[in-house]
C-alpha cells in the first residue's frame, strides 16, 4: 500500500524567533536567554534566506495561516517584523485575508509596539500570561505582574487586535480551585476573542523537571480543568481543542491546521515542517539546527539539519495524536484526504476504542469521549506502530 493523495493539503508558515528575557523554569522550547544585543538584521535575512530554500518543495501553493512563535518574538522590533512578512509576501502567495499571529509577551516595553506591529500585518496576538496570581507568576519565572497582564489585553484592544489569545495554565504550584477559576474569570473579564486554558507539566530538560514543585494532586488538577470548562462554556467560549477555547469564528486557523494533519513550512533555529508530496507519494518531516549560532551559519546555504519520510503506520499515529485533540473529533474523510490512506487502514482500531468508551460515533465523526479526553495518553498510544 501506498499513499494517494486527491485533495490539495493546506499549507501554513511556522517562524521560530529563539530569544527571550529570560528562561521560565517550566519551558522546554527552544529558547535562548538574550545576552547580547539581539541580532535582528542577520536573523530576518537568514530566515528569508531559509525560506527561499523551501520554496521548490511548495511550489504553486499558497499560504494559508503565519505564525510567529518563539521565544518571544514581540522582542523583535516593528520594523523588522515588517521587513520579514514583506519578504514572505514576495516569496509566496497567501490567501488575502490570512491569519498572522505573532506571540508576545505582556510586559510594558512589548505592550508599546503592539499598535505598530499591528500597522506591519500582524493582526493575532497571542499574549503569554499565565496566571494574574502574584504569587503564581513569580513561582512561574515570569517578568511580568498581574497588573502588566491587564494592560496587555487592554492595550491589544486600543491597539486595534479584534482577535488575540491570552495564554493561561492551570495546577501550578501551590494552586487551589479557587484561585484557578479567579485567573480564568479575570482573563474573561478582559474580553479576548480566545483562551488557551491548560495544564502546567514537567517537561524533561527544564529547571521545574530537575528541581520538580509541589504540584496540586490529580483530582484536584482535574478538578480545575472541568470548572474551567463550565466557567469558560458559560460565558459563550466554545472549546474545539484539548485546550483551546474562542468565541464563534475565532479559533485559531494556524492550530487548526496542525491538528487536521495540514502541512506547514519551519523556518527559524530549531523550526520543524511537515510536508505532503503527491507526486512521490510521502510525507516528510524536516527540521533546524537548534542554536542559533549555527542557523544563522547554515541559513543561506544548507539550513536542513535533517528529514524522514514517514511510514504509513507512522503517518496514521500523528494524524490521530493531532485530530484526537479536537472536540468535534474528524470524519473519515478527512483522514483519508491528509494521511493519503484508506479509512480501513485505522478502522479497526477506532471500534476497539469506541468499544473501550473512549471513542464515540456522532453521525459522521469520530470524536473522543469525556474519558478518552481524560486519558488522552492512552487513547492516542493505541494508534503507536509496532515498531
Amino acid at each position: 500500500m501506498s499513499f494517494n493523495f486527491t485533495t490539495p493539503i493546506p499549507l501554513s508558515l511556522y517562524i521560530h524567533l529563539p530569544w527571550c528575557v529570560k528562561k521560565c523554569p517550566y519551558c522546554d522550547f527552544n529558547s535562548y536567554a538574550l545576552r547580547d544585543d539581539l541580532p535582528e538584521q542577520a536573523y530576518v535575512d537568514a530566515l528569508l534566506a531559509d525560506l527561499e530554500q523551501e520554496l521548490p518543495k511548495i511550489w504553486g501553493r499558497r499560504l494559508e495561516s503565519i505564525f510567529l512563535g518563539g521565544g518571544t518574538p514581540s522582542l523583535f522590533s516593528p520594523e523588522a517584523i515588517d521587513r520579514l512578512l514583506s519578504g514572505v509576501r514576495r516569496l509566496l502567495p497567501a490567501r488575502r485575508d490570512i491569519e498572522i499571529t505573532l506571540e508576545a509577551n505582556p510586559g510594558t516595553f512589548e505592550q508599546t509596539k503592539f499598535s505598530e506591529f499591528r500597522s506591519a500585518g500582524i493582526n493575532r496576538l497571542s499574549i503569554g500570561i499565565q496566571s494574574f496570581n502574584p504569587e503564581h507568576l513569580k513561582v512561574l519565572g515570569r517578568i511580568h505582574d498581574d497588573k502588566e497582564a491587564k494592560l496587555a489585553a487592554e492595550v491589544a484592544h486600543r491597539a486595534g487586535f479584534e482577535n488575540f489569545n491570552l495564554d493561561l495554565m492551570f495546577g501550578l504550584p501551590g494552586q487551589r480551585i479557587e484561585s484557578s477559576q479567579l485567573d480564568l474569570q479575570t482573563a474573561i473579564d478582559l474580553k479576548p476573542t480566545h483562551i488557551s486554558f491548560y495544564q502546567l507539566t514537567l517537561e524533561p530538560n527544564t529547571e521545574f523537571h530537575v528541581h520538580p514543585p509541589q504540584l496540586p494532586d490529580d483530582e484536584s488538577i482535574w478538578q480545575m480543568q472541568l470548572e474551567g470548562q463550565g466557567l469558560l462554556a458559560s460565558t459563550g467560549y466554545q472549546q474545539y481543542e484539548i485546550s483551546a477555547y474562542a468565541r464563534p469564528h475565532h479559533q485559531c486557523h494556524h492550530n487548526l491546521n496542525y491538528w487536521e494533519f495540514g502541512d506547514y513550512i519551519g523556518i527559524g533555529a530549531g523550526a520543524h515542517g511537515k510536508i505532503t508530496d503527491p507526486a512521490s507519494s510521502s510525507i516528510s518531516r524536516y527540521w533546524k539546527p537548534r542554536q542559533p549560532q549555527q542557523y544563522l551559519d547554515q541559513a543561506s546555504s544548507n539550513p536542513t539539519e535533517n528529514h524522514r519520510h514517514l511510514s504509513e503506520k507512522e503517518a496514521i499515529f500523528e494524524f490521530m495524536l493531532n485530530a484526537l485533540r479536537l472536540t468535534n473529533g474528524f470524519s473519515a474523510d478527512l483522514f483519508s484526504e491528509r494521511t493519503g490512506l484508506p479509512w480501513e487502514t485505522a478502522s479497526k482500531l477506532c471500534e476497539s476504542s469506541i468499544a473501550d468508551s473512549l471513542l464515540q460515533k456522532n453521525n459522521r465523526l469520530i470524536q473522543p469521549t469525556t474519558l478518552g479526553r481524560r486519558f488522552l495518553d492512552n487513547l492516542t498510544g493505541r494508534f503507536l506502530p509496532d515498531d
